[in-house]
Parts: C-alpha cells; structure tokens; sequence
C-alpha cells in the first residue's frame, strides 16, 4: 500500500518547525509551489496545511498566506498546549478572541509606525506610563463610570501586575486581608507568597457576606478586603447597589482598604457604580485590556487616590520599572479611536451566545453564572467528586478545572469552572455536551 503523501509532507513540515528551520513567522508555500515542489494535488496540498493548522503549528490566513505560529510560548500556561497535543479541548482559561483581531493588530502597527515621534517608544516611560498615556485611560475608565485625571491612574503589565503592585506598595507580611471564600486563583497565590494573613469570607447568594465582613471586622484588624463586586471569578454575581453602599460605609468604619479587581466588569452592562466612586479614597480598582482585548497585550491600569500613588510607583519601579512603551502605545492608540469599545460590545455579545449555549446544554443541572459572563459555575451532585468527573472528562478529550484553585479556606466545594471564551463555538458545544453527559440527567 503506498503511503499516504499529506502526512509524509506534514510530518517535514513539523519537524522543520521542532528544530528551528523554520520559524515563527516565517512564511509557508503558496498551495499551488506547494504542489510543484512536493509533485502533489491541490486536494493533498490543502490537506497538508488544515493539518498543521489543526494541530497549532500554522496560521493561514485568508489573503496573506499561512504561516509558522509560535508553539514556545503557551496559550493556556501550559494546559492548552498540552491539551493540543492531546486533541482535547481547554476550558480552563480564557482568552476570549473575535474575528478581525489580528487585522485589528496590523492597522494598529501600522499606525504606530506612521506617527511623527516614533524614536519616543525605543525610550523607557515613567513609572506609570507617560502623561498622555494615563489620560487615555483615565478616559477609557469613564466606561465603567470612574471620573479620575490621568494623575490617578498608572499603566502596569496587566490586571495581574496591578494586583501585585498594589499587595507590595500598601500591605506588608502579616496584615489581614479579607476575600471571598471563593475567589481569582492568581490574588490567593499573590496574597501568600506576599505572607499576608487570609480570611475567606463566606458568600449568600453567590455574593460577598457582608455580615460575615462586619463580624469580622470586630474581631480583627482587617487591613485590606479584595473583591470582584461586577462579574465575579468564578461565581459571574454582581454586588447589588444597596451592598455596595454598606460595603464602602464598613471600610469606612473600620479603616480598611478595598482592592476591587474588575478584569471581567467590562462584561456586565449595565451595572452598579464601583465601589471605587463610593469609597475613593480607599480604593484601588484595578483592571486590564486582556479580556477584553487580548491576553498578549498586557496592558493593565490601577486608579488610587492621590495620596497612594507615590507608593504604588515606588512598587512598579523595584518590580518591573516600567510598561513597554509600544505596547502601551498600542493600547492606547485603540483606546482613543474607539477600537476597544467596539470590542467590548462585542464581546458582551459573544459571551451572551456562549452563556445560552451552555444553559440550553447543561438544563437541569445547578449552574451559577452571569448571563454574559465568559465563564460559569457547576455546582456537582452530593455523591460526586470533583477531582474524579475532572479525571473522567481529561479522558474525554475535555480539560475542567475544579474548585480547588479558588478556594481561600479549606472548605472546597464539588464543583467545575468552565471557561467558555477561548475556543470556537461548535467545539464549545461538542465539550459540553460532552460535560452534560458526565453527570446525572436532571
């Protein structure tokens, strides 16, 4: 039987691509030097690079050609790679992407490098970002009604930065900080390199226990509280106005600080105002363009009170020094025409369609989630573990992550997280139909 030519061809293709013959960018034979040169019909020709596409190797794209992707640096830190390599499909992250993104990205370029002082981006910013840089953002904060000069803001490597930057500037070893007995998996692992003090809070409703706050409150020196008030992770709730309000009177009251994390508010239109206009002077809201733009992009921002800004500078500075000045110029060249607005609309849009699908598919079952959130909460049966419908869907060709991750205390509940923004549609639906079967009808 003679062997089958696409794969003999995909497999050079790949294996140039493990050693670094061709690398990432380079671009690939049209199909048609592709069949001269390997002697080969268009349909085989085609068949080679749906392969290497279906594999994450290349790119094609309509128009330009197909060409080598970077494989060095994983999606999904490590988890979606190994899912490629695997055929399993990743809902552990989210990396929520839109068609003409990466047009989006060489109009972008392309502009940067028509703009009359170019040599500014080859020199480091100040810590924080440029003047005209921070009053972009300060713009781009009106969206989510926060009114602040660009003196208020700093620009910083991502939400993730931010949050690291406002742990190392204003908290120290052994404060208390207060969150969510479920909460973002990156503040909890921050917080205890930091050797913060944790106490998970209990949550009514899917929101944070402000009873719970209080109680605490009395009975500690609670230094700082960190919270997600819109479109929490992973719980999708939104803290009601009238909370909202308590909630700034108790910080207040007992002199504590408020870390609000909004990387997902963008999302939940409309909403309550931040806790940060209610309590501006001890708050720090922190925020970013990964999800709303791309993760590759990161580009974060922290708004603070005049009075906690020297500090956070003095934080950027021994950490990262400061933002590359292309991307943040990239960034803000989108903010300014309206290019991140846009996204954001639709990307509210998206995650809606992907919220439906995955209600229609998991009826019956105990989801929590926010009608255009990225992501929602499957609460299990009492007679199923968490660890094991994970393992069993690992089998499946489906990746989950359990409540472990975001779990602050040592109450872990059986539940699953399933991120819904970083694969297409029709493989989203086959995954959770997939997940649907796993567990009991209803």
């Amino acid at each position: 039987m003679p062997t089958i030519r696409y794969r003999d061809i995909a497999d050079d293709f790949a294996a140039r691509i493990a050693n670094g013959a061709l690398r990432p960018g380079d671009q690939l034979p049209t199909l048609r030097a592709l069949m001269r040169q390997r002697g080969v019909a268009l349909a085989t020709a085609s068949r080679v690079y749906a392969e290497l596409e279906a594999i994450g190797l290349i790119a094609c794209e309509p128009g330009r050609g197909s060409f080598v992707r970077d494989t060095s640096l994983p999606r999904g830190l490590g988890l979606e790679q190994q899912a490629q390599r695997q055929g399993a499909v990743d809902l552990t992250f989210n990396y929520p992407a839109l068609p003409g993104q990466a047009e989006m990205l060489r109009e972008g370029l392309r502009s940067l490098a028509g703009c009359g002082d170019l040599d500014a981006l080859l020199h480091s910013a100040p810590q924080g970002g440029r003047p005209h840089e921070r009053a972009s953002v300060a713009r781009h904060l009106r969206n989510r009604g926060i009114r602040v000069p660009g003196q208020q803001v700093l620009i910083v490597n991502g939400a993730q930065q931010g949050l690291a930057v406002t742990v190392m500037g204003l908290l120290k070893p052994g404060d208390v900080l207060a969150l969510d007995a479920l909460t973002y998996p990156g503040m909890k692992t921050l917080a205890q390199l930091s050797r913060l003090d944790l106490e998970p809070l209990p949550q009514r409703g899917g929101a944070l226990c402000l009873d719970a706050l209080e109680a605490l409150c009395r009975r500690r020196p609670v230094r700082a509280l960190y919270t997600m008030p819109t479109m929490h992770n992973p719980l999708g709730s939104v803290i009601s106005g009238a909370d909202r309000l308590r909630l700034a009177a108790l910080a207040e009251r007992h002199d504590f600080l408020i870390i609000e994390d909004g990387a997902y508010a963008f999302l939940a239109e409309p909403a309550p105002p931040p806790l940060f206009t209610l309590a501006p002077q001890r708050t720090v809201y922190v925020s970013g363009l990964s999800k709303s733009v791309a993760s590759g992009l990161r580009f974060g921002f922290v708004a603070a009170a005049p009075a906690l800004i020297p500090a956070l500078e003095r934080a950027i500075r021994v950490s990262t020094w400061n933002t590359p000045s292309l991307t943040v110029a990239l960034g803000c060249n989108w903010i300014e025409t309206g290019a991140v607005d846009a996204l954001e609309e639709r990307k509210r849009d998206d995650a809606r369609r992907r919220q439906s699908l995955a209600r229609r598919i998991l009826r019956g079952l105990a989801v929590r989630a926010h009608p255009a959130s990225y992501y929602l909460w499957l609460e299990l049966p009492e007679d199923m573990r968490a660890d094991g419908v994970a393992a069993d869907l690992a089998r499946q060709g489906v990746m989950v992550t359990t409540a472990e991750p975001f779990a602050a205390g040592p109450q872990v509940p059986h539940a699953l997280r399933l991120a819904l923004g970083s694969i297409a549609l029709p493989a989203l639906e086959a995954a959770l139909r997939t997940v649907r079967l796993a567990l009991p009808p209803a």
